[in-house]
């Protein structure tokens, strides 16, 4: 008799990302992008006994999840600048959220870029002070639920491979 695990992931408590200043990271992040600070954890040892010096800040969403940062100034933080295609945060907002901080970004001088149409969102693009590309990402109004289409999906990955060593050949 086989058994089946099933994994159920309720959604994401957090994801965290190094950063250059918590200072610096707090304003961007709560001040313009409007995410509450909710949590600032001084590290002093790690959980292997090593000697840290590190403060872990927690930044919510509505749905409860966070993003996070760590700032370690005794470590180098060599921060590779990521294009969009490499490395992007995104978050969900809706229609007018999208244009009011498009135009807040560009008021404030912060590289604001969009907005760009992909179908079943729209999205604007900031650069945070950290180098990260953060995404606004707006659902498209009368799109059905998130618009995402598995099947097609699948059959897009299926042609992606199948074309696969041509493009690596």
């Amino acid at each position: 008799m086989t058994t089946t695990s099933s994994v159920s992931i309720k959604g994401l408590h957090h994801a965290a990302y190094r950063c250059a200043n918590s200072e610096d990271t707090r304003a961007f992040y709560e001040d313009f992008l409007e995410l509450p600070l909710v949590e600032a954890l001084p590290i002093g040892t790690t959980a292997t006994g090593r000697a840290a010096d590190v403060l872990h800040t927690f930044y919510q969403m509505d749905n409860g999840g966070c993003l996070a940062f760590f700032e370690e100034p005794a470590e180098p933080f060599d921060f590779k600048t990521q294009r969009d295609f490499d490395l992007h945060i995104a978050l969900e907002v809706d229609q007018d959220t999208l244009h009011r901080m498009f135009e807040k970004g560009k008021a404030a001088g912060i590289e604001t870029r969009g907005v760009s149409d992909h179908g079943f969102i729209h999205s604007i693009y900031f650069r945070d002070p950290n180098g990260y590309v953060v995404e606004l990402a707006a659902p498209v109004p009368g799109v059905a639920g998130n618009g995402f289409d598995p099947e097609r999906a699948k059959q897009q990955l299926a042609q992606w491979n199948a074309n696969s060593e041509a493009r690596h050949g």
